[in-house]
């Protein structure tokens, strides 16, 4: 055999084996349900899919509103939701069964902002298995909302979501009196009247699945503070099992970039 076929015969070896490697990211969010510049969940969820494939076998899918096509699901390794309550988006409707699925076989799962919560309505019926699958939860508008300002501080800076920022001053939407399950950790914290503040906790579930949740996120100009976009970057590579580097995860964005947030 000649030279040119055992050269294409490696390259389809190589590009088989980074092709076996790759890790598919599934972000959903939907149309604007808030003023201007805040919950700004599509582009947001571009944004970080624009990041996220700045690390070497990573694939992503963005989504308004829950995949039709049931085989995108099916290949997530994590899921991504910036969207309204994430409890009712996952566990009822059309997405149920693909959800339910992806828990199973052991998929990452991020919630942002909003996106962590489950209607008070629904706790009853939805509230255990929320929590089991996330790690926590924000039960929505049961409990006290404020905007603040404070430092952003690492609970376990050993973390790999950690890497790459230190803490800063942050200012955002402060959701009182999360739910942080039993077995999960609190990663991130803020300062509000003199007390401590869950804001970010991890989990890992018995069947090795990895959640990310964090109820900070609601003005869109925080996703172009580096740092800020780093530590949820760093949260999505680590739910779907990808090492993070030491310097966090890779998420350069221009600010002339069309993704970019504007003033």
């Amino acid at each position: 055999m000649n030279k040119s076929f055992w050269l294409s015969f490696l390259l389809l070896v190589l590009n088989a084996s980074v092709f076996a490697g790759t890790k598919t990211i599934l972000l959903i969010g939907h149309k604007p349900d808030h003023p201007p510049k805040s919950h700004v969940y599509l582009p947001t969820c571009e944004l970080l899919a624009k990041c996220l494939q700045q690390t070497v076998g990573v694939e992503t899918v963005v989504s308004n509103e829950w995949p039709k096509d049931e085989k995108v699901a099916e290949r997530a390794d994590a899921l991504v939701l910036y969207t309204n309550p994430g409890a009712e988006r996952t566990l009822q409707g059309s997405g149920a069964k693909a959800f339910e699925a992806m828990m199973k076989r052991g998929a990452g799962l991020v919630a942002i902002h909003w996106a962590t919560g489950i209607n008070k309505r629904n706790f009853p019926r939805f509230g255990d298995k929320w929590i089991g699958y996330l790690g926590g939860a924000w039960i929505s508008l049961s409990a006290s909302v404020t905007f603040g300002e404070s430092p952003l501080m690492q609970v376990d800076p050993k973390h790999p979501i950690c890497r790459g920022w230190k803490q800063y001053v942050l200012a955002d939407e402060w959701y009182f009196n999360p739910i942080v399950g039993k077995n999960s950790s609190v990663l991130l914290k803020v300062k509000y009247d003199g007390k401590d503040l869950p804001v970010a906790w991890t989990t890992e579930r018995p069947n090795g699945g990895r959640s990310f949740g964090t109820t900070i996120g609601h003005f869109h100009r925080n996703f172009g503070n580096e740092p800020f976009r780093k530590m949820i970057v760093n949260g999505i590579l680590w739910s779907a099992k990808l090492k993070v580097p030491e310097q966090g995860g890779p998420c350069e964005l221009a600010p002339d970039d069309p993704l970019f947030p504007k003033p």
